[in-house]
């Protein structure tokens, strides 16, 4: 479960307590967690059930309606209650890496044409500017009924995040078009540890080429004579020393 999961999920309680698990993920739908948070509401009963394991949150009741499903009201525990403290403040001060698709998309340009990753980008510029002007809408409608009027900012910040994108992608379309990175249409990358040996690795020397005799020389090798043969050969052959394959001397 992520920080932020259990943030929301302990958030929701503590507001709405005693509250159904339903009720839990009918709330946090309304606020549109799962676009921004990735918190998925088939997550959420989960997420419930693990804080309720862990002590930081405990079973009240259970009700049924009907032909329904019982359900379960839940509360905080005072362990809860700290933990929810603690992660909002968290939340707060704290910078956090925000994870994006595209990111990993991008690692793979070399296998992306040029022509295409231009027109994908464009397409996403327009998407963009489409959705901007959808949240402007709907952030100067809301009147403060389903939920607080401060959730205007947490739509005002998932535009300014996202319109910034347009500048970065106009600057990336013109590097593309000015031929740089390579693409599926250039010659692939390829790390230095495959491009070269490795630092300390013996390099491969191509064998000696055979010189051609000079004019007039004759490509028979000469003979070895006695005086030429290596002086360590020419010392085992002492005086009355016997012969190689254990003959005797006459």
């Amino acid at each position: 479960m992520s920080t932020t999961t259990r943030l929301l999920v302990l958030g929701v309680v503590k507001v709405f307590q005693p509250v159904h698990g339903y009720e839990v993920r009918r709330e946090l739908i309304t606020w549109r967690a799962q676009e921004w948070a990735s918190v998925q509401p088939g997550s959420i009963y989960n997420a419930l059930k693990t804080l309720t394991r862990d002590g930081f949150l405990e079973i009240v009741g259970t009700d049924q309606v009907g032909g329904r499903p019982e359900r379960t009201s839940y509360q905080l525990t005072l362990a809860g209650d700290d933990e929810f403290r603690n992660l909002l403040r968290e939340q707060w001060w704290n910078l956090g890496q925000l994870t994006d698709p595209l990111m990993a998309a991008i690692s793979f340009l070399g296998l992306v044409s040029r022509k295409e990753a231009i027109a994908a980008l464009e397409h996403r510029i327009a998407q963009i500017h489409g959705m901007a002007r959808q949240t402007a809408f709907v952030i100067e409608a809301h009147d403060g009924s389903e939920s607080p009027y401060h959730v205007r900012e947490m739509m005002r910040l998932m535009n300014a995040r996202a319109v910034a994108e347009i500048g970065w992608a106009e600057q990336f379309i013109e590097r593309l078009r000015n031929g740089e990175y390579a693409t599926a249409d250039d010659p692939q990358w390829q790390p230095a540890a495959l491009s070269s040996p490795p630092q300390g690795a013996a390099k491969l020397v191509p064998p000696a080429r055979k010189r051609a005799p000079a004019a007039g020389a004759t490509a028979e090798p000469r003979k070895r004579t006695a005086a030429a043969a290596p002086a360590s050969r020419r010392a085992t052959a002492r005086p009355g020393a016997p012969r190689a394959h254990g003959r005797r001397q006459r």
